[in-house]
């Protein structure tokens, strides 16, 4: 975490070399585990080119950060395989970009991005740390850290049109999004689930001790606004595991190491390591309950709320 949400990487931006980096630095981490590669041409790097020209709406949007060429995103992607039930998969992500150089405040321009998202995209390489050790699972793990996420999804739109696995055998996605601090709104020690009535994944991941409760902050509509919706509404059981407590620090340069709390993370993380090893070993799957399954989207479509398109929005 030092690393990714240190001044030396500018905010990891969106699209842009220090996103490169970030992605690299992943890609070494998985390789340095013994997880196969799931990127292009057997690399653990998923590279994608930006829409040329940009739309309108989104030059708008990146205009008041450094203005530096945005032309690629890049993915890292690492797979433990399974044993017994290699063809089903159990898919952990969270998001490598953030906003970059863009205004000052109070004198600073680098928009660390500490807790969004160097804390999920720590999480998920802890939780590979961890899941590589022991009895392999029985299910496949796919280990994924998206790029651009900050300014539509494009990394999980690459995901989407070139997946390392076929769609259809992903029985559940859990993306890590903002972990570094615990939310007041819940118990100490607790995180939250976005649309956690639309499945039956966290009631059950509770039971197997996950530390999970319901999103206490329903009118944010955080379901809709991570990369977990994308994979959502192409009918994948999809969810984001957070502790965001609507932070002032949001989307601000002061969103630095600083002020993210260990000792709450690390229980975080320790909290999940056993609720997905069981998961990845069971036979059960989850499913969308009556009435909740988001609205069907094609691989790779925008948003189906344009002015949402991430956590771009303030709020």
């Amino acid at each position: 975490m030092n690393f990714l949400a240190s001044d030396e990487l500018h905010g990891r931006g969106s699209a842009t070399r220090d996103e490169h980096i970030a992605a690299l630095f992943a890609a070494a981490q998985f390789q340095s585990l013994g997880l196969e590669p799931g990127g292009d041409d057997g690399t653990f790097l998923q590279k994608a080119s930006l829409p040329s020209p940009m739309p309108q709406r989104l030059q708008q949007r990146i205009s008041k950060y450094e203005d530096t060429p945005r032309k690629e995103t890049w993915n890292a992607i690492g797979i433990l395989r399974g044993t017994t039930l290699p063809n089903e998969v159990v898919l952990l992500t969270a998001h490598l970009d953030h906003l970059g150089i863009g205004p000052a405040v109070n004198g600073d321009t680098i928009y660390n991005g500490a807790d969004d998202d160097a804390s999920g995209t720590t999480a998920v390489l802890a939780l590979a740390r961890l899941l590589t050790t022991g009895q392999r699972p029985h299910r496949t793990i796919v280990f994924a850290l998206f790029g651009s996420e900050e300014i539509g999804g494009f990394g999980n739109r690459a995901f989407l049109q070139h997946p390392p696995v076929p769609l259809s055998s992903i029985v559940a996605n859990l993306e890590f999004e903002m972990i570094g601090r615990p939310d007041p709104a819940v118990p100490a020690g607790t995180l939250w689930l976005t649309g956690f009535d639309r499945s039956d994944l966290g009631p059950e991941l509770a039971k197997h001790g996950a530390h999970l409760v319901n999103d206490p902050h329903p009118k944010e509509q955080f379901f809709q606004r991570s990369d977990n919706y994308a994979l959502a509404r192409q009918g994948i059981i999809a969810h984001t595991v957070s502790s965001f407590g609507l932070h002032t620090d949001y989307h601000q340069p002061s969103d630095e190491i600083r002020t993210i709390d260990f000792a709450h993370m690390a229980k975080a993380i320790a909290s999940m390591v056993e609720p997905v090893r069981w998961l990845a070993d069971t036979k059960w799957k989850p499913e969308w309950n009556p009435g909740k399954k988001p609205e069907q989207g094609s691989p790779g479509a925008a948003p189906a709320n344009p002015n949402q398109p991430g956590k771009t929005q303030p709020k």
